[in-house]
């Protein structure tokens, strides 16, 4: 059990991250601060660059913090919040499996939401730190 719960932290919380590096810093094809404030203004959430930023920083933090298992309450909100604005804002009107649509989204949502009822399991700084 605690191994499955490590593969899917690690998993999840290193690709959630990986999109935090996209808006911050333009790595894995993303396009950065300036890109991504771009496209934020464009679907209505203001001040773009401020927003990239936040949004950046909590990717990039709650994606960290999801793979190592730490303040793993915490960690799932900083992913809930951004694919529930993902949803709400951008994949929402293309439908569950509709080319854009949401479906990856719920997949995350669910699995931060199930991490954090379930525990982050005996492989996590949560466990070392505060068991």
């Amino acid at each position: 059990m605690h191994l499955g719960l490590l593969i899917i932290r690690l998993v999840i919380g290193l690709t959630f991250a990986a999109h935090g590096t996209q808006k911050l810093f333009g790595w894995f094809g993303g396009h950065g601060v300036k890109g991504t404030a771009g496209f934020f203004e464009s679907i209505g959430i203001k001040p773009g660059a401020a927003m990239a930023i936040l949004a950046g920083l909590g990717e990039l933090a709650g994606g960290l913090f999801f793979a190592a298992g730490f303040l793993t309450p915490l960690a799932s909100l900083l992913i809930v919040v951004p694919m529930l604005v993902a949803i709400f804002t951008v994949h929402g009107k293309n439908g569950y499996l509709a080319t854009g649509g949401y479906e990856y989204n719920l997949a995350l949502i669910a699995i931060a939401v199930g991490i954090a009822l379930t525990g982050p399991g005996a492989y996590s700084l949560d466990a070392a730190l505060f068991a």
